[in-house]
């Protein structure tokens, strides 16, 4: 017989879980393992919702199995270290992202790309290698192997900088792996949520001219006079898209839900890339003859690896980037995810883990 989530592990950890496909959440007792070796344990203080947390606590991708502890953007400070670590002390300020294992002698793994390593382990929800159930950041403390955790410079604020762990990366890494940095570029980012507003921070920090396309022309104000982009496209308006046809040397695009691809792929110049980040959970329509008049690209990419998001953290210290947040406590976290369904935010739910996560 299987044993309770409770009794798993010897350390007594506590969050909020999902145990149905109504995704509501609520108190959860579980379990940590002890600090290994090569483990780092810290208390957590605060979490990030992402959009996949959503899917994942209502099973909408047909994967999750109950209970589940969301949350990968996961921050706070060492409280224990194992006697083989090395990289981290107690006392220091560390977040761990979409990942807590994988199987380190792979292809992938030794390129520095856990994350599209086949035996990816997630951050909740997946198999750990002992056979039990990962629980995310939604909860008191974590335990992972030092490998797959992240510094976080002192200067950087911790609430801030939870989402770069998961919002951050996942757009930083393309602009970088696509060649989307270099100094000058025109870059277009599709859609100004949680995701889109870090593309628009990340990329005028390398110095991009950075346009904003979206369906909704009232966040135009938002995107050009606080994020300080360049330019807004409404992507309906069809004189607006005309006029900035050929104009882009590559695009981010953000959106989870489905939307044409042939007006973007029109605002690429030869040889541009359109690169997708968002999640659609149907599948889009591509023509192809626009790629061939123009040798265009149709691209993704899914998070990154851990040296990458080392990288991404301390460029972001070094240029003072964090996400636009709204701090909430735990017990108002289904109300966010419905607010989040309805995009109801600016731009990433944080949730204040160390003052409202109560023992019950």
């Amino acid at each position: 017989m299987a044993m309770s989530p409770e009794d798993e592990h010897p350390v007594k950890a506590f969050g909020w879980a999902s145990r149905d496909p109504s995704g509501h959440l609520s108190p959860f007792r579980f379990s940590r393992r002890a600090t290994g070796e090569k483990d780092v344990t810290f208390k957590v203080l605060y979490c990030g919702i992402c959009h996949s947390d959503l899917h994942n606590v209502k099973n909408e991708w047909g994967v999750t199995s109950y209970p589940v502890v969301p949350g990968h953007e996961i921050v706070g400070v060492v409280t224990e270290v194992g006697t083989e670590v090395t990289k981290f002390k107690v006392g220091d300020k560390v977040g761990i992202g979409g990942m807590v294992g994988s199987c380190r002698s792979c292809s992938n793994c030794k390129d520095c790309l856990e994350n599209y390593c086949p035996k990816v382990i997630l951050s909740y929800g997946a198999k750990y290698y002992d056979g039990t159930t990962t629980y995310g950041g939604y909860s008191d403390i974590m335990v992972s192997d030092e490998h797959f955790v992240i510094k976080i410079p002192d200067n950087m604020p911790l609430d801030g900088s939870a989402p770069l762990l998961c919002a951050g990366i996942t757009v930083y890494s393309p602009l970088k792996y696509y060649g989307l940095d270099k100094f000058g570029m025109h870059l277009g980012v599709v859609g100004l949520g949680g995701l889109g507003h870090m593309a628009v921070k990340f990329a005028k920090a390398m110095g991009l001219k950075v346009t904003v396309i979206s369906t909704s022309p009232n966040k135009k104000k938002e995107a050009m006079d606080h994020l300080g982009a360049d330019a807004f496209l409404v992507s309906h308006n069809t004189e607006e898209m005309e006029l900035a046809m050929g104009t882009m040397d590559g695009i981010i695009d953000t959106v989870s839900a489905v939307h044409a691809l042939l007006p973007l792929i029109g605002l690429l110049k030869t040889n541009g890339k359109l690169v997708m980040v968002g999640a659609p959970e149907k599948p889009l329509e591509l023509h192809a003859f626009p790629l061939l008049m123009g040798r265009k690209m149709v691209g993704g990419s899914g998070g990154g690896g851990i040296k990458e998001t080392q990288e991404m953290i301390d460029f972001a210290a070094k240029h003072k980037i964090v996400a636009d947040i709204e701090l909430i406590p735990m017990d108002y976290v289904n109300t966010a995810m419905e607010r989040l369904l309805k995009a109801d935010v600016k731009y990433r739910f944080v949730i204040d883990i160390a003052n409202s996560l109560k023992p019950f």
